[in-house]
């Protein structure tokens, strides 16, 4: 069963290391575990729904708690604390495109407010109904989930939109083909949720991001349908594909959409390299990425996250045999793990980790071969889980990203990493803060930092704190030129920073089109833009 008030299935859990308590301690001082709530303790709080009776929405108090909000941590604070505020009125589960029709028409006649609503994984609070105001239902589109068509020669895929990823991935496997496209959030999140937040996956240097994986679709609107025909290119005006890409539920909601796949790679192996810092991990990732070889991912983790990565894999003597080999090798305090994804063709692969680890050395980096690769792979949709575990002994943990261009990747790291800390000073704690590349590009790179911080006694003064840091850190990535997100979307967190990226006429733009879509404004209200 999925967790009313944390991440994932309840019966996956992500215990900490035998010694990770006393790390914890050491970095950011010992911590009390919360009082949280319980579910039924919650339900009490939801209140009568405003809604009148109708066949496909459903007004009970224990659904509409489990679909009140995301996986934020401010969710995680208002789930735990009980202090939720807003709750949706109903919930619907429409089985096919004509009943979300049906359901727009509903909240058209009467003035309600719909949420479109996927594998509730936002983490910048997409989903959360707006306090006050009028009546709002959640659309939960997991119905809509089956492969709808199937186009080999073209290798295109149409699925309904709700379909989760190891569903997706499921159904195009059994006919040797996969998607590729790997968020953290794969086990959980949608397809349709990849597109409506313009999402990235772990092998997107490979496979692409989800732009490039969206060949076309349909999303109803107040307004009308819209169909997107997946053609292979097109120069017939604008895109509009681009228009729906991002769009977070503001134009209508996206019930298919088609995505073009590849057959299934011969090799997908994960390798480790070690630099003896991050500014030749930097320089070598940059060369790499610009050589144009063939790989699926480069993730290069500061000094800092090497650190606690090592520190946090409970595998003592491993670490301890990889510290002697580095130290043989040049590789001491300061190294930075880079892991490499070298997918596809067998022949292929060989040539291009040949290259890559050619390339690695002339940075003195140190190949240690698949071994933490395969443990990286083994978990890497475990690692949202720990979040749980640490929330239960009273540590917070959040995340945050941007993308910039190479130029200004080492400020961009230290101005977030400042920010972070110096708001934490302010309220006399200190966090915890580590960085690393999740992708790149020739171009560029992203940047996706963790923080970790103590539990206040106080679930509102967690909040508050989390506020400060969060707003701390978004306004140095405006002010350093960083995009205010690289995959997590815009959400309502990221809305204050959107015109910083998009300019004036470009935030006028995106509000004529909502208003084009939606006269009426009944579609996820208070995301993406203001008002």
């Amino acid at each position: 069963m999925r967790r009313w008030n944390g991440w994932g299935d309840t019966t996956t859990n992500y215990p900490l290391p035998e010694n990770a308590l006393e790390i914890l301690q050491n970095w950011v001082g010992p911590a009390t575990p919360p009082h949280d709530v319980t579910f039924a303790q919650a339900v009490t709080a939801v209140p009568d729904s405003r809604l009148p009776e109708h066949p496909l929405i459903s007004r009970q108090a224990e659904v509409r708690l489990r679909h009140a909000r995301g996986q934020s941590l401010p969710d995680l604070i208002a789930l735990r604390s009980g202090r939720i505020g807003a709750f949706p009125d109903g919930v619907a589960f429409p089985n096919s495109d004509e009943e979300v029709v049906e359901l727009i028409r509903f909240a058209g006649q009467h003035g309600f407010r719909l949420i479109p609503y996927g594998g509730g994984t936002s983490v910048v609070g997409h989903i959360n109904p707006e306090p006050g105001g009028a009546p709002v239902i959640t659309v939960a589109l997991q119905r809509l989930n089956r492969l709808r068509h199937f186009d080999e020669t073209s290798q295109l895929a149409t699925f309904g939109a709700g379909v989760q990823g190891p569903d997706l991935e499921a159904q195009l496997r059994a006919r040797g083909y996969t998607l590729g496209h790997f968020p953290q959030s794969f086990e959980l999140s949608t397809l349709g949720g990849w597109v409506a937040t313009r999402s990235s996956g772990q092998q997107s240097l490979g496979y692409g991001r989800i732009e490039n994986l969206f060949a076309g679709g349909t999303l109803h609107s107040p307004v009308g349908k819209l169909s997107l025909p997946p053609l292979p290119a097109s120069a017939a005006g604008p895109d509009i594909r681009q228009v729906v890409l991002g769009s977070e539920g503001r134009l209508g909601i996206i019930t298919e959409a088609t995505v073009r796949v590849s057959p299934l790679p011969e090799r997908d192996d994960f390798h480790a390299v070690f630099f003896p810092d991050f500014d030749a991990g930097r320089e070598a990732v940059r060369r790499i990425v610009q050589a144009g070889l063939p790989l699926s991912m480069m993730r290069l983790s500061t000094a800092v996250e090497t650190q606690t990565t090592l520190a946090l894999a409970g595998h003592e003597k491993l670490i301890g045999t990889l510290d002697r080999l580095l130290t043989l090798r040049g590789v001491k305090e300061g190294k930075c793990m880079l892991l490499v994804g070298f997918t596809g063709n067998k022949d292929v692969t060989k040539t291009s980790r040949k290259e890559v680890l050619g390339l690695a050395g002339k940075f003195k980096g140190v190949h240690v071969g698949r071994q933490f690769g395969k443990q990286w792979q083994k978990g890497r949709f475990r690692t949202p889980y720990l979040r749980n575990s640490l929330w239960e002994v009273g540590y917070a943990v959040d995340t945050l990203e941007t993308a910039v261009n190479w130029s200004g990747v080492p400020g961009m790291i230290a101005a977030i990493e400042t920010a972070l800390t110096e708001a934490a000073a302010g309220f006399n704690e200190q966090i915890h803060v580590f960085t690393h590349l999740s992708h790149v590009y020739p171009t560029g790179a992203s940047i996706y930092t963790t923080y970790l911080f103590r539990l206040a006694a106080d679930p509102d003064e967690t909040l508050e704190r989390w506020r400060l840091m969060k707003t701390a850190a978004s306004q140095a990535i405006v002010a350093h030129k960083g995009t205010i997100s690289h995959q997590h979307g815009v959400g309502v967190d990221h809305a204050p920073y959107l015109a910083a990226e998009k300019g004036e006429l470009g935030m006028a733009v995106i509000t004529d089109l909502t208003r084009r879509f939606d006269p009426r404004g009944i579609m996820n209200p208070g995301k993406l833009i203001i008002g």
